[in-house]
């Protein structure tokens, strides 16, 4: 198995871990945002999240910034929680003028930017001190978008399931899911204070 290899594996089952389910919790949240029509909407959004956790994890893999893991843990349940109740209580996309650039993928990205931290303790866990840590955090981060894909291509798939063929509407789902949601992120957060 090549270092490559190793890292994309690392990453992938990272996403993908139920013990790790808050990660899967906040890009369903982010998905939940949107209708199955607005997908260009939702590759924005899981971009954005790649965006901010990418520059996060190499400042903590190479150690320029470190925040206690405990911290971070908690923070990632708080941006579940926010993400849910802002599914939950606005109405419409806000959007910064004149760019029409969406509040929703900046809150995104910045998310990304905690959540990044929570994955550098994998890497951390992993990086021999004789490695380059660019190689194995662009395996790592193929792995994570590897496993967001199959996460969101679940989502789509239920969401069309529930919506088109059950007949659900897409208000009640967004409701449902992000009530689900807020209400895991709060036990989350309760445990993790």
């Amino acid at each position: 198995m090549t270092q490559f290899e190793l890292y994309l594996g690392i990453g992938f089952y990272h996403i993908l871990d139920v013990l790790g389910y808050d990660h899967i919790l906040f890009v369903i949240v982010l998905c939940a945002a949107y209708t199955l029509n607005a997908w260009k909407k939702i590759l924005w959004m899981i971009t954005s999240f790649t965006l901010g956790h990418s520059i996060t994890l190499f400042l903590a893999s190479t150690g320029w910034v470190k925040v206690d893991p405990a911290f971070t843990e908690l923070m990632i349940a708080l941006t579940i929680l926010f993400a849910a109740l802002s599914n939950l209580f606005v109405q419409s996309e806000n959007y910064l003028k004149p760019k029409k650039l969406s509040l929703n993928y900046l809150f995104a990205g910045s998310a990304g930017l905690i959540h990044g931290l929570g994955f550098s303790g994998q890497i951390s866990a992993v990086l021999r001190k004789d490695e380059s840590v660019v190689p194995v955090l662009f395996a790592f981060n193929i792995g994570l978008e590897l496993g967001q894909i199959i996460i969101v291509s679940v989502y789509v798939l239920i969401t069309f399931i529930t919506i088109s063929l059950i007949g659900v509407r897409n208000r009640d789902w967004r409701f449902f899911l992000s009530s689900l949601i807020a209400g895991i992120a709060l036990t989350l957060i309760f445990d993790r204070i």
